[in-house]
């Protein structure tokens, strides 16, 4: 059968027999839908019968909890789909059911096709268990008009009752904690509820600590989503998503899982926020990372005269197939570590060059480890070329840019051999963006045009990928003559270390020496594939040969 972008998944098993299945449901449910799968949990519900099955409430409680955190850890395993606990048949303690229960929900994603655990032997095309779930899916979301319905028969051991109910299923996916003896007691609900964190590449631990939230929350969530300084220290942050972004997420996650709640979307600016100082909030959901937050949280509260918030811990989500260099928890960071050597934005269009000819622009700040991906490069077979090396054949004396800038500069840089004194010139241009611009408007064309000309001869002998290694490629706009641009990265205070060890600087000689030139940020914006060496040196190669691989893809798809 062919996939479908978006689905319904209608899990109507007891809650005592679902932990057990998850796993197979959620395989035989990924075979199906290729994006976003909604998880509409009905436990008990009967599709069998004549009448027009209703949706009834699940009550908020630590075996809730204990399945959707299951849910959410076997989720990880199927990166491709964004899988969604919709949350509007469940409540807690609040008598009066929210409005859009009795109402179509309108979710973003409109499923294509629902899906279902309910057995029957009947399989024919117009089973009526089939037609009721259809009408079902129909009369509480938002579907497309030609709605398929398929009823899942995984590959199971329906009797399986091995799983207590009353304890987290045990699994390697997240870490075990103690939990309340009465797994089926409602959990006390909230009116006001808080919960923060970065929300970059909303993934399967965000959508627990949410859904939890939510859960909680009766009436409103405030959501702080760190941002600016509290952004300064994470991994690869020149990858996260713009907050802009990462809010428009989070807001649709939100919105499809319980629309009944009011949400506000904050900035968060320190490890407070609105946490520390709204008298309305009454408690703060937390992680077992961030648990000591909370109680700092409450110690911020007393200070300035207000009552302490309760603080819900969630599990951690464990990631049992991080790499040596990632995180053991699902995490963003891992994510954007993922992203290295991945194609982030499609390739130029470069119809000046020849079809057999495919060019990668490389470039990174000083220190950030360029020159050593470039020879990795070129021993997977590209063909690199060293602007830095044209560089000093156009200022040779039988070069092309040696006349021009000495008529441009005077003949006080020239030495005693004849050569241009880079020195003298480099202490003329210092600091004077008119005389600066004077000398890039001659070089960086020159060495643009002898780029070509190396491309062109290169061509002739067969080679097919060049690599323009240049530090100042986008400042000097030769962005405009590659496919791709390939950015090298490494934190700030690694490339100072970098500096100050291979050069001899001071640590503000080599501050100095970064803050003149373009950003990690501003480089990364314009990039099409992104690279760190920041770990290993095998763990770079490992990234190269990734980037060099899909590269590889790229040209034979074209």
């Amino acid at each position: 059968m062919s996939a479908f972008r978006s689905g319904l998944l209608v899990l109507t098993s007891p809650l005592a027999a679902l932990t057990p299945r998850l796993a197979p449901i959620l395989t035989s449910a990924a075979r199906l839908v290729e994006k976003t799968l909604y998880v509409h949990l009905q436990p008990g519900l009967s599709l069998g019968g004549p009448a027009q099955p209703h949706s009834s409430h699940v009550q908020a409680t630590v075996e809730i909890i204990n399945l959707i955190t299951g849910l959410y850890a076997g989720a990880d395993a199927y990166r491709h789909l964004d899988i969604r606990v919709l949350l509007t048949n469940i409540r807690t303690k609040n008598p009066t059911p929210p409005p859009s229960l009795g109402s179509v929900q309108n979710l973003a994603h409109p499923p294509e096709v629902v899906l279902t655990d309910f057995q029957t032997l009947d399989g024919g095309q117009y089973n009526p268990v089939k037609q009721q779930l259809e009408r079902y899916a129909t009369s509480c979301y938002s579907c497309c008009p030609q709605l398929v319905s398929v009823l899942l028969y995984p590959d199971y051991d329906p009797g399986d009752s091995s799983t207590d109910p009353s304890v987290p299923y045990s699994s390697p996916l997240w870490s075990a904690s103690p939990v309340p003896k009465a797994p089926k007691h409602p959990l006390q609900g909230y009116n006001h509820v808080a919960v923060g964190g970065t929300f970059d590449h909303l993934h399967n631990a965000h959508k627990l600590l949410l859904t939890v939230a939510c859960l909680l929350a009766q009436k409103r969530l405030v959501v702080g989503v760190a941002d600016k300084e509290l952004l300064e220290n994470k991994v690869l942050r020149e990858l996260l998503q713009p907050y802009t972004d990462r809010v428009k997420h989070l807001s649709e996650f939100l919105v499809d899982m319980k629309p009944s709640l009011v949400f506000d979307i904050v900035p968060l600016l320190d490890p407070y926020g609105p946490a520390g100082t709204d008298p309305s909030l009454e408690c703060l959901v937390v992680s077992e990372e961030t648990y000591r937050g909370g109680l700092a949280v409450n110690c911020r509260r007393l200070e300035n005269g207000l009552e302490e918030v309760a603080l819900y811990q969630i599990l951690l989500l464990k990631n049992p197939d991080h790499r040596e260099n990632e995180e053991d928890k699902v995490s963003s960071s891992s994510f954007r570590q993922r992203l290295l050597g991945t194609l982030l934005q499609p390739p130029n269009k470069r119809p000046d060059l020849p079809s057999n000819v495919y060019v990668v622009g490389l470039t990174g700040s000083s220190g950030s480890g360029k020159t050593s991906v470039a020879l990795l490069l070129q021993d997977l077979g590209a063909k690199v070329i060293d602007s830095d090396q044209l560089g000093h054949r156009a200022y040779a004396p039988d070069g092309p840019a040696y006349q021009t800038v000495i008529e441009a500069f005077g003949t006080d840089i020239i030495q005693e051999d004849g050569t241009i004194n880079r020195k003298i010139l480099s202490s003329q241009v210092f600091g004077n963006k008119k005389k600066l611009k004077n000398l890039t408007d001659i070089i960086w064309p020159v060495i643009a045009k002898m780029c070509q000309e190396e491309i062109k001869k290169a061509a002739a002998e067969g080679k097919t990928i060049f690599v323009i290694d240049a530090a100042l490629l986008l400042e000097a706009g030769w962005n405009n003559m590659v496919h791709e641009v390939w950015t090298v990265i490494v934190p700030e205070t690694e490339a100072v270390r970098r500096i100050m060890e291979r050069d001899g600087l001071t640590e503000a000689a080599a501050q100095a020496r970064l803050r003149n030139q373009m950003s990690n940020q501003q480089r990364v914006d314009q990039s099409h594939v992104v690279l760190s060496t920041l770990w290993e040196p095998h763990i770079t190669k490992r990234q190269v040969e990734k980037a060099w691989a899909l590269l590889q893809e790229r040209i034979k798809s074209q």
